[in-house]
């Protein structure tokens, strides 16, 4: 049997009134969620004034302690040719020099930030064992190994100036930026027979945290200068005396080269006039070096008539190859900058095999 009429009655108003309290607590919540989040929104663009579109401020930002920072590479930077090159210039001499540890690199942040990659290159530059394990999975082990690497690294290049740009934490976190710079200080101080990229800058956004409100800027980091002044570092060769202090001997440095190479290159009915240019594709290199060493190359293991850059920077690898067959030291200069008709690095092939040629016949 059901209520009576003013029993119902009553029930609807309770139900009209919770529902009434119900909605206006949604209300109240909805424009409780919209008034933080434009709060939020407003504090956002308040403490980022200077974060460059397409930027994203990460979770764990807003976790940093008070006056910490934290520095990411900002996006557009990663399209830097000049920095993909440089990336490429230390990928390649890591695996060079870790070839025997059968360790392929193909990607610093992900192949760099535990540890075992920078372990076993800083053993192999400096002949010392560091007292790691050889294998760590967890967070905890990772970076214990780091901690004795970045110490053993940093107690090598602080006497001679370096300033330390890394530091355990930035390396595990994957830090592009920390991790070029500790490899370009380790190529440079270990004198590596590769040619670092001049001039390469990178655009870092510097997260901060101030007050606890978050504050980010736009920074450039220059991670190689000129070549003069990371060479300065360096023992310098008798080629880089030559250009520095006698730059009025570089025509008669040039004409003894061209009649160098003449000697031998006339041989195959080919001559040079022009020693930027002429070598740029590395056919002539090649064929020089078989002369030099006696012995025929196939053609089938170069491009003989070359139609882009990836196949003359081919030929000239081919050709620093051959040299170093041949028991020279690998060329400094770069495959890339003698084909970019880059002449100091292509004299400086080209007299490197002179001085060890120079009587042959």
């Amino acid at each position: 049997m059901s209520g009576t009429p003013a029993a119902s009655a009553n029930k609807m108003k309770k139900d009209e009134s919770f529902l009434g309290k119900l909605g206006g607590t949604l209300v109240r919540k909805k424009r409780s969620k919209e008034v933080s989040d434009l709060h939020e929104e407003g504090k956002n663009a308040i403490n980022a004034p200077l974060l460059p579109t397409g930027t994203d401020i990460h979770p764990e930002d807003t976790l940093l302690e008070e006056n910490a920072e934290r520095i990411m590479l900002d996006p557009t930077s990663r399209d830097n040719l000049k920095f993909k090159d440089l990336l490429k210039v230390l990928i390649d001499w890591i695996n060079s020099e870790l070839e025997e540890d059968r360790i392929i690199v193909k990607d610093l942040e992900e192949d760099c930030y535990d540890g075992q990659v920078l372990q076993k290159l800083f053993e192999k530059l400096s002949g010392r064992k560091l007292n790691v394990a050889e294998v760590t999975q967890s967070e905890i082990g990772q970076k214990q190994k780091l901690q004795t690497v970045l110490e053993a690294v940093n107690d090598m290049l602080r006497p001679h100036g370096w300033t330390i740009e890394w530091s355990v934490d930035s390396i595990h976190s994957k830090n592009l930026v920390s991790i070029v710079y500790l490899l370009v200080a380790l190529a440079m101080h270990f004198q590596a027979p590769i040619r670092l990229p001049e001039h390469v800058s990178v655009q870092v956004v510097v997260v901060k945290k101030r007050e606890g409100i978050l504050q980010t800027a736009l920074v450039t980091k220059e991670l190689t200068s000129t070549t003069e002044m990371m060479m300065g570092r360096f023992e310098r060769d008798a080629f880089d005396t030559l250009l520095d202090h006698a730059p009025d001997k570089l025509n008669v440095v040039k004409t003894s080269l061209i009649t160098f190479v003449n000697k031998h290159l006339n041989k195959l009915n080919l001559e040079v006039t022009e020693l930027e240019s002429q070598f740029a594709d590395g056919v002539y290199l090649i064929l020089l070096m078989g002369l030099l060493e006696d012995y025929f190359v196939p053609l089938y293991n170069f491009f003989l008539t070359p139609e882009n850059f990836e196949q003359k920077v081919h030929n000239v690898a081919f050709a620093f190859e051959l040299m170093q067959d041949g028991g020279l030291k690998k060329p400094k200069a770069r495959p890339e900058d003698v084909v970019n008709l880059n002449l100091k690095s292509t004299l400086r092939v080209l007299y490197n095999l002179f001085t060890n040629y120079k009587n042959s016949e």
